[in-house]
Order: C-alpha cells, then sequence, then structure tokens
C-alpha cells in the first residue's frame, strides 16, 4: 500500500473509531497482533482489546470527546499526527466522579500500516494538563498558591 492509503487508514480510525466508538472498524483496522505504547496506559503497552476498552471507557467518561488531526505526515509504512483533543467530564474517570469541566489538550501518535492494518501505535498526549483543565491534579499555579 502506499503513503496516501496508509494515511486514510489511519484518518478513518481516528474518525469512526476513536470518536465515533464503532467498534467494527477496529476490528476491520488493527492487526491480530497490535500493540499500543503509550506512557498513559497501566502497563506501558496495549493489546487491541484492552485499547478499545479503554476507548470504551473514555467515551463513557467523555461522551462528547473528538480527537481532530491537524497535520499528518506519512513515509514508508508509518503515519504521524499531530492533533487536538477536546471533551466534558460527565461520567466517573480513573476513580474521579464528573466535575463538568471541558478540556483541550494536544498529543502526537506515529502509527505502522502493514497490509492494509495498524500494526503498532505509539501515542503520547498531554493527559497531566487534562487532569489539570478538570480540576483533579492542581496545577503548578495552585500549588505555589497553596503554599503561601
Amino acid at each position: 500500500m502506499g503513503v496516501n492509503e496508509n494515511k486514510e487508514i489511519v484518518n478513518r480510525f481516528i474518525n469512526e473509531f476513536v470518536n465515533e466508538g464503532n467498534e467494527a472498524v477496529a476490528d476491520q483496522l488493527l492487526t491480530e497482533d497490535y500493540v499500543r505504547y503509550d506512557p498513559d496506559a497501566p502497563s506501558g503497552a496495549q493489546g487491541a482489546g484492552e485499547f478499545k476498552e479503554m476507548i470504551r471507557m473514555f467515551g463513557e467518561a467523555f461522551p462528547d470527546s473528538e480527537v481532530k488531526i491537524e497535520e499528518m505526515i506519512g513515509e514508508g509504512d508509518l503515519v504521524v499526527f499531530r492533533g487536538t483533543e477536546t471533551g466534558t467530564h460527565e461520567g466517573e474517570f480513573v476513580g474521579h466522579e464528573p466535575t463538568g469541566e471541558t478540556f483541550e489538550i494536544t498529543g502526537l501518535a506515529m502509527h505502522r500500516v502493514r497490509d492494509g492494518q495498524i500494526a503498532e501505535t505509539w501515542a503520547n498526549w498531554d493527559m497531566l494538563g487534562m487532569m489539570q483543565q478538570l480540576g483533579i491534579v492542581p496545577t503548578p499555579e495552585e500549588l505555589t498558591e497553596l503554599s503561601d
């Protein structure tokens, strides 16, 4: 497959699975041995089933969440994008009750596409920034105020 086809696969994965929650698309577009590397994942890596469960849980906590691809670059079997994610905290998230607060964070993700499917992902999103925007984790300014 060419770079443009690989970019379309990643674009479809983000729009139809991550944003819309269509797990049939994930089943179609992720290889059987898919691995997602993410410092925010409990073990640092996730298989397809664990990633689908994370997206399910995230969708329950942030039903209006959306990843917008800002820029996408492809070379060989790799597709990288820089994106923005937004959402409103309306359900339980990692043990925290809904705050009703919104967030907007940035992130990067690199995907390796093999034979029309995504085989690997390396992702890094500003989860600390999200937790601060939701009021779950204090910002540096709030910490300074507390110490005064």
